[in-house]
């Protein structure tokens, strides 16, 4: 039987609230909470009434808020990063990549990223060593090395270290000259700006630390720009003729050593050639001596007959008849001046394969040898041994 059905128990028309009115309107609200807050005052030794529903509320209010607070503690720090843990607003440790669990409102979380390179440029127009106004310009890449020292132990790192770079070129600069920032000391400048930052930032302990510095080039105010470029073209151009000179001096060198190698070998056999010939000579006059010793006479005419055909035989020789005719004769000059070339290097040529009683003559006319009125020899003067 249904509980608002007539006859229900005696207690005809009564719902499970008690409501003995006789229309069926919708329960109060405020009556029900009030049976369930004492149901669970009861529970959490309360005596019921209005005490016992602020009681339940603020219990509730506390389990909620504590269970958010203890979810919302959860962090996750990305792998390139790191975690810098604050508690109570002071340094607690550093935590590595991960899922990780913090009280809220106790401690804070600062991730610093460790991974990434970070880039600053410093630039500006800053005075050299001759006392020139030049525009320059650098790069530096650098990551975070300590996070710690990163985040307290300066104002802002990036900041300081961006000062530190622009005291140090212009420090590096104002002890370099013009012409060593704009072309050829370019190198110098960025290492010893590097040198001078890291002198700089290390007594700071930054937690910084600086991967590369790149000097970009550097260029001269626009006023004299023109003539800048007038003259770091004539460094080039400088440069270019001292290559080519170095180029020219590798290619010449191999030869001229080598010319110098084979005038030393033909002056060491020529020293040999002489001194064969010297004692050539020698041994001739030795072995003549004994035929000079036994017929002096005979000797001394062969060996003037011998001479006067090496003399005679290397010269152009006409020879004329002046007795028994005045009719005036034809020199053909053209050919004694061709025969006397010729027999000039004939001559040279026979001289050094002579034997010592016989040598090379060179002519093309005959002639008579006579000694005391005597004919002694008559023989053609030709090109050749006799």
């Amino acid at each position: 039987m249904a509980w608002n059905e007539p006859g229900n128990g005696g207690n005809k028309d009564r719902d499970p609230w008690q409501n003995n009115n006789k229309d069926q309107g919708p329960p109060d609200l405020d009556d029900m909470f009030k049976k369930l807050s004492g149901k669970f005052g009861g529970m959490f030794g309360g005596k019921g009434g209005g005490n016992d529903v602020s009681t339940f509320g603020i219990s509730i209010v506390v389990i909620i808020g504590l269970l958010i607070w203890g979810v919302s503690g959860f962090y996750t720090i990305k792998e390139a990063e790191r975690g810098v843990v604050l508690r109570f607003g002071g340094y607690h440790e550093t935590v590595l990549p991960g899922l990780h669990w913090n009280p809220k409102f106790i401690d804070e979380v600062i991730p610093v990223d460790v991974n990434s390179i970070r880039s600053l440029r410093g630039k500006g127009s800053m005075l050299t060593a001759d006392e020139n106004v030049v525009l320059v310009e650098m790069d530096v890449q650098y990551k975070v090395a300590n996070p710690q020292q990163y985040l307290f132990s300066v104002t802002n790192a990036d900041d300081s270290l961006s000062q530190a770079l622009d005291s140090a070129l212009r420090y590096v600069v104002g002890h370099t000259r013009m012409d060593s920032v704009l072309t050829t000391g370019r190198d110098a400048v960025r290492r010893d700006t590097w040198n001078k930052l890291e002198e700089i930032t290390t007594p700071y302990n930054m937690g910084l630390e600086v991967i590369d510095v790149n000097f970009l080039p550097a260029r001269p105010p626009v006023e004299v720009k023109d003539a800048f470029d007038d003259a770091i073209a004539a460094q080039e151009d400088e440069e270019r003729f001292i290559r080519e000179a170095e180029a020219y001096e590798r290619e010449k060198e191999p030869t001229a050593r080598g010319q110098v190698k084979r005038i030393e070998q033909e002056a060491i056999a020529y020293k040999e050639q002489v001194t064969l010939q010297a004692q050539g000579e020698v041994a001739r006059f030795e072995a003549l001596l004994p035929q000079y010793r036994a017929a002096p006479e005979v000797t001394r005419e062969r060996l003037y007959i011998e001479t006067m055909q090496e003399v005679l035989g290397s010269t152009s020789k006409v020879l004329m008849d002046g007795n028994g005719s005045n009719s005036m004769m034809y020199l053909p000059l053209d050919k004694l001046v061709e025969g006397a070339k010729s027999s000039a290097k004939g001559a040279s040529n026979a001289s050094s394969n002579s034997s010592p009683l016989s040598r090379d003559v060179g002519s093309t006319y005959n002639t008579d040898i006579t000694i005391n009125d005597q004919p002694v020899r008559s023989t053609r003067l030709r090109s050749g041994r006799e």
